[in-house]
C-alpha cells in the first residue's frame, strides 16, 4: 500500500500541525470503515482532530483513492473555517482522483523522484 500527499495538501498539513503519523492513522480508520463520506469519482472525506482541538473542530481531508493500495492526500480544510467543499471544487478533486489513481508505478515513482507527489513511508500499514 502506498500513501502520497501533494505538494498543496503538504503545505496545509505543515500549517496545521498535521504529522504523517495521524495520517496514516486517518488511512487505517478508512480501511475499516470508518470515513465520513464517498464522495463519488473516487474522492472520500474524513474526519481527524486538529492537535488540542477534537473531532468535532478538528479538520477534513479530502483523499482519492482505490480504497485498496492507494492513497493520495489531495486537499485539507478546518471545519471552523467552512462546512464544505463546493460542487465546483468537488468536480476538480474527481479529475485530479482520476489522473492520480491512473498513473502507473514507474509513473507514481518519477513523480516522487521530482517532487510533484510527497510519498509517506512506504511500509505496510497497520489495518
Amino acid at each position: 500500500m502506498r500513501l502520497f500527499k501533494t505538494n498543496y495538501f503538504s503545505r496545509w498539513a505543515h500549517k496545521h500541525t498535521i504529522d504523517d503519523a495521524s495520517l496514516k492513522k486517518a488511512v487505517s480508520e478508512i480501511r475499516n470503515g470508518l470515513l465520513d463520506a464517498r464522495l463519488g469519482g473516487h474522492v472520500v472525506k474524513k474526519r481527524i482532530p486538529l492537535p488540542g482541538k477534537g473531532k468535532r473542530s478538528g479538520a477534513r481531508l479530502i483523499l482519492a483513492t482505490n480504497l485498496e493500495n492507494r492513497y493520495f492526500f489531495i486537499f485539507g480544510f478546518e471545519k471552523s473555517q467552512r462546512e464544505n467543499i463546493t460542487l465546483q471544487e468537488l468536480t476538480t478533486l474527481k479529475k485530479l482522483a482520476k489522473d492520480l489513481l491512473s498513473l502507473s508505478e514507474s509513473k507514481l515513482n518519477t513523480a516522487v523522484i521530482q517532487g510533484t507527489l510527497l510519498e509517506i513511508e512506504n511500509e505496510t500499514y497497520p489495518v
